[in-house]
C-alpha cells in the first residue's frame, strides 16, 4: 500500500509505502476539537499513522457538505461535523496520515424514512427497524447503491486515500421483505454485486477499497444470512476488515469458548481461517480490534496488554496493519509502541 507524499514537487507524484495502524473517529468525534486533538497528539508520539473517519455514519449522516441529492433531500445533511474537509485532509496528509473514509452503507434511517420505497420492510409494509429503532435500505435496490458510490467518489475527492464499507448485508432483524425474492444465492450477488460496482467507478479516483465484515464470516461456511461470504467479498474489493472483536464472538470460535480470555487465539485464527478459505493473501486482510470494555461476558476492561496481544496477533499473520475501534474515541499510548520504549505483551503470556 502506498501513500502520498505531500512534500512532493509540484506536478510530481510521489508515493509511500505505509502499513496503516490506524484509530477510529465517530461521526461526531471527528468534529470535536477536544476528541480530535487529543487522538492527533497520541498518533504523533506513537506507532499510529492512520485515521479512520465516519463520512456516513451510522446514523445516515453525512459528516461533510454533500451535493449528492438525496443527502440533502433524506435529511442526512443537518449536522455537518467536518466543515472544511479538504483542509482536514490536506491536514492529515501534512502529517504524514493515511486517511481512510468510513461509509455505513445500507443502515440508513435519514434515507430509509425519507424514501420509504428504498426501505426494507415488514410483511405488513411498514418499515422494518433494528434492535436501535433504525431503518434499513434495501440492498436489491440500484439507487441506493448509486446513492452511496456517490458519496463516496466525493469522499476520494476531497482526498481520502481509501474507502471503507460498512454495514454492506442485509439486516438481520426477523421479518424482513425486500424488493426480491432473497435466499442465499441472491443475497450474496447483491452485496459483492454492490462492491464489485463501487470498485469500478471508484478506480479513476486512485483510491483503495475495503469492506467491514462480522467476524464470524471468517468462520461461517454460509452468508450467515447477511449476504457475507468470503469467497465472494473478498475479491471484490482491495482489503478486507473483519471486526475481531473478543466481544463479539458470543459463541466463541473452535477451542476457545469464552474469547475475551484469548483475544490472541481469536484474531490470529480468524485471520488464518480466512486467508485459507477465501485464497488471498495475509497483505489483503486489515482487522479491527478491539479497544472497548467488554460488554458481552464479564465487562472487563481491555487494557493496553489485550490491545498489545490482538496487534501482535494481527502482524503475526502478516496483514495489512490494524485498525483500533473505541466507539467513544477515547484511546490512550497503553499497549501501542512509543518511540524508544518497548511494550510488553507482543506474545500471548
Amino acid at each position: 500500500m502506498t501513500l502520498r507524499d505531500p512534500t512532493a514537487q509540484s506536478g510530481q507524484v510521489a508515493l509511500a509505502p505505509v502499513r496503516p495502524k490506524a484509530l477510529y473517529f465517530s461521526f461526531y468525534g471527528i468534529g470535536s476539537t477536544k476528541l480530535r486533538e487529543t487522538a492527533l497528539d497520541l498518533i504523533s508520539r506513537t506507532e499510529l499513522n492512520a485515521v479512520v473517519i465516519d463520512v456516513k455514519g451510522d446514523r445516515g449522516m453525512a459528516a461533510f457538505k454533500s451535493s449528492v441529492p438525496l443527502a440533502e433531500q433524506a435529511g442526512a445533511q443537518s449536522v455537518i461535523t467536518m466543515g472544511d474537509a479538504r483542509a482536514t485532509l490536506a491536514r492529515l496528509h501534512q502529517q504524514h496520515l493515511y486517511a481512510i473514509a468510513r461509509i455505513v452503507v445500507f443502515k440508513d434511517d435519514p434515507l430509509a424514512t425519507a424514501q420509504p420505497e428504498l426501505a426494507v420492510k415488514r410483511a405488513n409494509g411498514a418499515l422494518l427497524r433494528d434492535r436501535e429503532k433504525l431503518a434499513w435500505t434495501d440492498p436489491f435496490n440500484h439507487q441506493v447503491w448509486d446513492h452511496n458510490i456517490a458519496i463516496a467518489i466525493e469522499a476520494a475527492s476531497l482526498g481520502f486515500d481509501e474507502i471503507q464499507f460498512d454495514y454492506v448485508r442485509f439486516p438481520d432483524a426477523p421479518g424482513r421483505r425486500f424488493s426480491h425474492p432473497t435466499d442465499m444465492k441472491s443475497r450474496i450477488a447483491a452485496i459483492s454485486g454492490f462492491l464489485g460496482e463501487a470498485r469500478r467507478r471508484l478506480t479513476p479516483y486512485n483510491v483503495y477499497v475495503a469492506v467491514d465484515i462480522f467476524g464470524y464470516v471468517s468462520w461461517n461456511l454460509d452468508d450467515t444470512h447477511v449476504g457475507q461470504r468470503l469467497e465472494e467479498l473478498s475479491p471484490a474489493v482491495d482489503y478486507t476488515s473483519p471486526m475481531l472483536y473478543p466481544s463479539c464472538f458470543q459463541f466463541g470460535i473452535p477451542g476457545y469458548r469464552i474469547p475475551v480470555q484469548h483475544p490472541y487465539e481469536i484474531v490470529f485464527l480468524s485471520l488464518q481461517n480466512a486467508r485459507e478459505r477465501s485464497a488471498i493473501p495475509a497483505i489483503r486482510f486489515r482487522p479491527w480490534l478491539q479497544a472497548f470494555r467488554d460488554y458481552a461476558f464479564d465487562r472487563r476492561e481491555f487494557p493496553g496488554r489485550e490491545i498489545r496481544i490482538q496487534i501482535s496477533a494481527a502482524e503475526k499473520f502478516g496483514s495489512d496493519g490494524w485498525m483500533l475501534w473505541n466507539p467513544r474515541n477515547n484511546y490512550t499510548a497503553d499497549g501501542l509502541k512509543v518511540e524508544g520504549e518497548r511494550c510488553k505483551g507482543d506474545a500471548p503470556q
